[in-house]
């Protein structure tokens, strides 16, 4: 990037992987000039997740109406812009196309560069991002990305000759663990910022084992704590709830201490693992920097262990602003004109919707 990213002009990007559909305009410096989400959450929480055909009617008719509204807040005209981003994947193929598409056709409109961003780069450059109208931080040319939320939960290594993948989940995301626990629990979705709700008003009594592999992989594996989890409640007296999730908000209000105790247990369990894998990277190959992102980088605890964890061993923690460890455009964005800058947009206006793309195949 150049020193004031003057050269780069004003980058659109929009973000239609899943169930959020963003709009996202930032200059050459990184600066959000605007940032619009239109959350899918009430539609898909009567179906207890995310359902593909109804999350890509909904970008349809949220993204016309974002592009103008973020287009008003940047005081902008798209004949300002300089480029365009779109997520390319991984996510909901029906999803990605709305966004992608779009996107192909305003550059080309326009007749600017068209960049397609991989969603999993985006979150891991989200905590080099300000939210306060301040220039995005220098990216380090080395650092590590623990990504964590309900799709991924992977370790990378970035550098100057590549991107490696350090650490992946075997089973279940972090994430997707605790929209499970949740279910089971009748607490709703998305279940991650109920889980934490609760485990603030409770205590982690009794710790779940972490879970290890015998060929000593420093992977992730959040299958097992299902299991413990509906034989607590079973203790509780609680039959784990199966289909879809009833009314939540009256059920957080009136959970009885042992349920917030059990909650607290579980997000200590997850955090636990979390760090335990970072502690044997960090043996293995010293973290000077790690960037933490995802949904689950909204969590309190993880907010609070990991920096601390960082701390105590010399690690530099960025962790993502809260507002953009979900899905945004912003990152995307953020990624899109670094590829730019770099003269690495990839396929341009040949990008394809991947419901898989491994971080590690960017260039």
């Amino acid at each position: 990037m150049t020193e004031n990213g003057a050269d780069a002009g004003v980058v659109l990007a929009l973000e239609t992987s899943c169930d959020e559909t963003a709009v996202a305009l930032l200059d050459g410096a990184g600066r959000v000039l605007a940032s619009r989400i239109a959350s899918q959450e009430d539609a898909h929480r009567l179906y207890g997740g995310v359902v593909p055909e109804i999350a890509a009617r909904a970008h349809l008719e949220n993204l016309p109406p974002l592009l103008d509204a973020a287009l008003q807040d940047a005081g902008a005209a798209l004949t300002d812009l300089s480029a365009v981003a779109a997520t390319a994947g991984p996510g909901l193929v029906g999803a990605l196309l709305v966004g992608l598409s779009e996107g192909k056709g305003l550059a080309l409109g326009l007749g600017v560069p068209f960049v397609p961003v991989n969603h999993i780069e985006g979150h891991a450059l989200s905590p080099f991002l300000s939210i306060d109208g301040e220039a995005a931080a220098a990216v380090p040319e080395r650092f590590a990305a623990l990504v964590v939320s309900g799709g991924h939960t992977h370790v990378f290594a970035f550098s100057g000759f590549g991107i490696e993948r350090l650490a992946r989940t075997r089973d279940d995301a972090a994430g997707e663990a605790f929209d499970k626990v949740a279910k089971m629990a009748s607490l709703g979705y998305p279940g991650g910022p109920a889980v934490d709700r609760l485990a603030r008003r409770g205590v982690a009594k009794r710790p779940f084992a972490v879970a290890q592999f015998k060929d000593g992989s420093p992977d992730f594996s959040f299958s097992g704590l299902k299991t413990s989890v509906r034989e607590r409640l079973l203790e509780l007296g609680r039959a784990p709830a199966a289909g879809i999730p009833g009314g939540r908000r009256a059920l957080e209000e009136d959970a009885a201490p042992r349920l917030c105790d059990l909650m607290a247990d579980v997000e200590e369990a997850i955090v636990a693992q979390l760090l335990d894998r970072l502690s044997r990277l960090h043996e293995a190959r010293r973290l000077g920097v790690l960037s933490v992102s995802g949904g689950v980088a909204a969590n309190t605890l993880v907010r609070e262990r990991i920096p601390a964890w960082g701390r105590a061993r010399g690690v530099d923690v960025r962790v993502a602003p809260r507002a953009l460890t979900g899905d945004n455009a912003v990152m995307i964005a953020f990624a899109g004109l670094r590829r730019l800058l770099a003269g690495r947009i990839g396929e341009g206006l040949g990008a394809v919707a991947r419901s898989r793309w491994p971080l590690e195949t960017l260039e």
